[in-house]
């Protein structure tokens, strides 16, 4: 690998690490805003990467997944944030809400930096644009990939908070396969979903 790659690897995993700190961080205070202050008495509500950092999720998962795709997925995780549903206020929706606070914020983070790449490009250098690019790009995935109804990832608290009780058995089911059904569907599934990724790319850079 060379030095040029090897920077380039790194510095996307430093995004993903930074961007999925934001993501947990976002549950823990959705799940504040709800009534449960688990998160906050753990010292979880807090940018410090050490109170986050996972060595298999957060440096070896993105790592490999990099190299094993050629740069064309990173994926990796930070250690969850911890929350009590039952203190929630909305019993309902509650658990969905504080699922959806991860991706909705990733989306966020990406809308951001491409407007500032939109109203700055003209006083940007290219390295510049190419960083904010990336920043871009890599929350646009973290957004997509956790939406995915599958646990534990935030789309299948989504999916079973809006299934009649009598089908909830779905999600004991799904638990109990979670992390082969992800390897599965992150090798021969995510390409479907890749030209959304791009769609939602192409609307936010405008390219």
């Amino acid at each position: 690998m060379q030095d040029a790659d090897f920077i380039n690897v790194i510095f996307n995993i430093l995004v993903l690490i930074f961007s999925v700190i934001a993501h947990e961080i976002s549950h823990g205070y959705m799940a504040q805003y709800l009534g449960d202050s688990t998160a906050r008495l753990a010292g979880r509500l807090t940018a410090n990467p050490a109170k986050h950092f996972e060595l298999f999720g957060s440096f070896l998962v993105p790592f490999g997944t990099f190299i094993l795709t050629g740069g064309r997925f990173t994926i990796g995780w930070a250690k969850p944030v911890p929350y009590n549903p039952y203190n929630l206020k909305d019993q309902k929706w509650g658990d969905s809400k504080v699922a959806l606070a991860g991706p909705l914020t990733n989306f966020g983070i990406a809308i951001f930096f491409a407007i500032f790449l939109h109203v700055a490009s003209g006083f940007l250098t290219t390295s510049v644009e190419n960083i904010l690019r990336i920043i871009v790009q890599v929350n646009v995935v973290l957004a997509v990939f956790n939406l995915i109804p599958i646990p534990p990832l935030d789309g299948s608290k989504v999916l079973l908070n809006s299934l009649p009780l009598r089908y909830r058995y779905i999600g004991d089911y799904l638990e109990r396969y979670s992390w082969v059904i992800i390897f599965l569907f992150a090798m021969f599934l995510w390409p479907y979903l890749v030209p959304l990724v791009s769609m939602i790319d192409g609307f936010l850079l405008g390219s």
